[in-house]
């Protein structure tokens, strides 16, 4: 009885993990190549000398950590429901070939040379927006017509169209113009853009919150998912609607995250992992703690490419992959020894 999931438990698992994403948000936001004085930047903008620290602090780096906030917390709740529709331990956002789609609407808009922007998003983020959800839904369809079980089909759907994709962004790297080379590489790798409009994030953020708020409420049917479709269905669950449900969700806050800030990988698959070990495989917690710790993992993971070849600034999926590569490869071993991953 005493694993059992409480309301108080979850108020409080919740409310450290809150207070710890807002600590490492405040220590990031002063860290950068370049020293910012806290006194100097609480004054204010000036009217007749800029006030350098302010405009660093609040203008550049705050604006960054809240985005990488929003997407890391979006990555890692994906990653949950991932993992729990396909019951794929090693599944995150990327292995249903979300990423390849975004990369190719990016690649797509740079060599055609779109400059435009909607709604503050530039026209690369928006062709990338609309290759991940086109995807997403090419990946379901093809799932199904496969005949096979749900996972099953999604899984190799993803798989072969992931391939696929990745192969003709290879070859438009070939032969893309040398002066839009390093912009494309540097936003597939992951990178964080200054927002040009802060109502971006806030609608970034909308989603994101609505998003987590809706796969609470699925949270109970996740659980009996975990333990296969025959036993959830047993438990009176609605497989289909179920899985079209959360896969739809997580899927359009993936696309959200990828036309952002690029392709960041492994979020997904090292947060929900980290938090199912340490507070247990409840999605009806499990969802809300790893967007937390989603979130601060990739703020910090963002801090450290602002210093690490300073005053150069590393692609945030270089870190993310640095640190994921053994992770990955430490449950690989695990899981192809038959380990039990689900709910207990």
């Amino acid at each position: 009885m005493k694993h059992l999931l409480t309301p108080g438990k979850l108020a409080w698992r919740l409310t450290l993990a809150g207070g710890l994403l807002l600590a490492v948000m405040a220590a990031c936001v002063c860290i950068g190549s370049e020293p910012v004085s806290l006194r100097k930047a609480m004054q204010g903008a000036a009217v007749e000398t800029p006030n350098i620290d302010y405009e660093i602090l609040m203008c550049v780096r705050l604006p960054k950590v809240l985005l990488a906030a929003i997407v890391g917390a979006a990555l890692a709740c994906a990653g949950v429901v991932f993992q729990a529709i396909l019951r794929n331990p090693l599944a995150d956002p990327y292995i249903l070939g979300i990423s390849s789609g975004a990369g190719l609407g990016s690649m797509l808009a740079v060599m055609m040379g779109w400059m435009w922007t909607l709604a503050g998003l530039s026209a690369m983020m928006t062709a990338a927006f609309i290759g991940a959800m086109a995807t997403v839904w090419l990946v379901w369809w093809i799932g199904r017509l496969t005949g096979r079980t749900q996972t099953t089909g999604l899984l190799l759907a993803g798989v072969v169209v992931n391939a696929f994709f990745s192969a003709v962004i290879m070859f438009l790297t070939s032969i893309i113009k040398a002066s839009h080379l390093q912009t494309t590489l540097f936003w597939l790798m992951g990178s964080f853009a200054e927002p040009e409009k802060m109502n971006l994030l806030w609608v970034a953020g909308s989603i994101c919150v609505l998003g987590i708020g809706f796969l609470m409420l699925l949270g109970r049917r996740l659980n009996s998912l975990s333990f296969g479709p025959e036993e959830a269905r047993s438990m009176g669950v609605p497989i289909e609607q179920t899985c079209f449900l959360a896969f739809g969700c997580a899927a359009l806050m993936t696309s959200v995250a990828v036309s952002l800030s690029g392709l960041i990988g492994f979020v997904g698959l090292i947060v929900p992992h980290a938090v199912r070990l340490a507070a247990g495989p409840d999605h009806r917690q499990l969802l809300p703690l790893s967007a937390l710790v989603g979130a601060a993992f990739l703020v910090i993971a963002d801090a450290a490419a602002r210093v690490v070849v300073a005053p150069a600034i590393l692609p945030v999926g270089v870190i993310t992959a640095l640190a994921g590569g053994p992770f990955f490869l430490i449950l690989l071993i695990r899981y192809t020894k038959n380990i039990h991953w689900g709910c207990s």
